[in-house]
């Protein structure tokens, strides 16, 4: 089976690219909607001005231009989603680990029987497993006991 390489980014996929950075830099920029969506109108039309460039070189000279120009007007605080990497809810909240449940009651186990019926089935089969894997050691922790 052929493979596709992955690194090859054409060029239209480039300018949506710098389209959307540019947006997003705009929303950094402007807290108020109305402020944004004029400037993004602007952004837009500049786009649309060079969009039946033809010619490879031209449009790839203006595609760098334009990253240039994005990185000089970068905002120096970028916004981001909350709970994107980087924001401020990213992984906020921990999942617990699985043993948590063995200290459950058995008052609050016997809401979901079915659950840990299975559980205690998984359980069994992961030590039937690792004892398959690690040979030696099981032997040893059995003698300790």
């Amino acid at each position: 089976m052929a493979e596709i390489p992955s690194g090859i980014v054409t060029h239209a996929r480039k300018v949506c690219q710098l389209y959307k950075r540019a947006l997003r830099t705009l929303e950094s920029y402007h807290v108020k909607r109305v402020d944004y969506r004029y400037e993004a109108v602007l952004l837009r039309q500049r786009f649309e001005e060079n969009r039946n460039i033809v010619d490879a070189r031209v449009a790839k000279q203006k595609l760098l231009e334009g990253q240039e120009e994005l990185f000089k007007k970068q905002h120096w605080e970028v916004w981001q989603f909350p709970n994107s990497p980087g924001g401020i809810c990213y992984e906020r909240y921990s999942k617990p680990d699985d043993f948590v449940m063995d200290y459950w009651d058995p008052w609050e186990k016997a809401r979901y029987p079915q659950y840990f019926a299975k559980r205690e089935e998984l359980k069994k089969e992961y030590e039937k497993l690792y004892n398959k894997m690690y040979p030696a050691e099981s032997k040893d922790a059995q003698k300790a006991n």
